[in-house]
């Protein structure tokens, strides 16, 4: 898969960093030494954090070079590091590790989830969301349209089948002996955009990804096509012709 477009992520910046916000208000922790970004992307959740804790040693990690660009640009007093969090470890000392809409790209990432609320000290705080809309229309038509003629074949071995996220009781029954607190919710947001190619633009961002990465130019015009159509299809305009995506997102809070 190509890396990401940290322009195009950037299109819907206030309706992405919401749910960072949303989490961030949740940290009981009044004063943070070592805070760390997971999949900081373009840095806008990592200003939430310098905000919060401006004294506070920021750092922010993410696997994309044009998204760490971006947050070198938007932040240059932080220290930003490409690293693939399978394989990184928490420096000493680390009281926050943030992760805004990162984890759901993360194979096995329960058992990562685990291993980094393991090294936290006691105290330490773990912040997870993430998107939880597989089974929205915005999704299945992604998977539906991938299914058709001409693009059946290209896109079998190159949209990466992701599963719908575990349930609550899984994160709690994973992470929960580990805690002194947990808290796990969801939020439904529902974004008002101008109209459905507005929602295509939004998960040309993310989701889309995976679909359109592997296309040739003219394939990708069709398949975009025939996706936004259906998409039209399934998110009416609203009285004042403008559109609401629905966009389910599970919250976990884990104190050590």
């Amino acid at each position: 898969m190509a890396d990401w477009n940290a322009q195009q992520y950037l299109k819907f910046e206030n309706e992405r960093t919401r749910p960072a916000r949303d989490l961030l208000e949740q940290i009981p922790l009044a004063d943070a030494r070592k805070v760390v970004d997971i999949g900081c992307g373009p840095g806008n959740s990592t200003e939430l954090l310098v905000q919060r804790w401006p004294q506070a040693s920021v750092i922010g990690i993410d696997t994309s070079a044009d998204m760490l660009r971006q947050a070198r640009e938007r932040l240059p007093a932080q220290t930003f590091i490409e690293a693939n969090i399978a394989h990184w470890t928490p420096p000493e000392k680390t009281d926050v590790l943030f992760a805004n809409a990162i984890f759901q790209w993360v194979p096995g990432h329960l058992k990562q989830l685990q291993r980094l609320l393991g090294a936290l000290d006691k105290g330490g705080v773990l912040a997870v969301q993430m998107p939880d809309n597989l089974a929205e229309p915005t999704h299945a038509l992604m998977r539906e349209v991938a299914q058709m003629e001409p693009w059946r074949e290209t896109l079998a071995d190159h949209a990466r089948a992701r599963d719908v996220l575990p349930p609550p009781s899984a994160y709690y029954d994973a992470l929960g002996p580990h805690c002194t607190r947990l808290d796990i919710w969801h939020t439904v947001y529902n974004h008002v955009l101008a109209d459905a190619p507005a929602i295509v633009e939004w998960v040309k961002g993310t989701g889309l990804r995976p679909f359109v990465d592997p296309l040739e130019p003219t394939e990708r015009k069709q398949y975009l096509a025939e996706y936004t159509a259906r998409v039209a299809a399934n998110y009416p305009p609203q009285a004042d012709s403008k559109v609401l995506l629905r966009f389910p997102r599970i919250f976990i809070l884990a104190v050590k």
